[in-house]
């Protein structure tokens, strides 16, 4: 059986797998080409532990943060269920349990509330398109 999420170690061990994965992925490794990930890992351990656990060792604004990766490459509905799908698949491969279940539920959440945020314009204008009279 395998364990729960119960340490930062844990959180370490789920990202550095994530983004083993995710750099040679064709859908989305493009988006991580440039990422420092001995810099990034540890905020994003950091981000994951706060959401997690409660702990207060996360200050960032994870928006802005998205959103500066985005002016260059835009990220897509597309990309973000990727993301989901990575995320899910290296959660499921390691760990097992009620906070496994919810690191799952947020990230769902946090990529449904960046791709809401960054693509908004996007999502507005496909909407107007539909409202405009024929």
């Amino acid at each position: 059986m395998k364990p729960d999420i119960e340490t930062r170690n844990d959180l370490k061990e789920i990202m550095t797998e994530f983004y083993a994965v995710a750099l040679c992925d064709e859908e989305i490794g493009r988006h991580f080409v440039d990422l420092d990930l001995a810099a990034h890992i540890p905020v994003t351990v950091d981000f994951w532990e706060k959401a997690l656990f409660a702990r207060p060792v996360y200050f960032g604004n994870i928006l802005a943060v998205h959103q500066a990766f985005h002016e260059k490459e835009p990220m897509t509905p597309r990309h973000f269920a990727r993301w989901i799908e990575i995320f899910t698949g290296v959660v499921d491969k390691l760990f097992a349990g009620e906070r496994a279940e919810d690191a799952k539920l947020r990230a769902r959440m946090i990529a449904d509330t960046l791709d809401q945020r960054l693509n908004a314009d996007a999502a507005f204008t496909q909407l107007g398109n539909y409202l405009q009279p024929s």
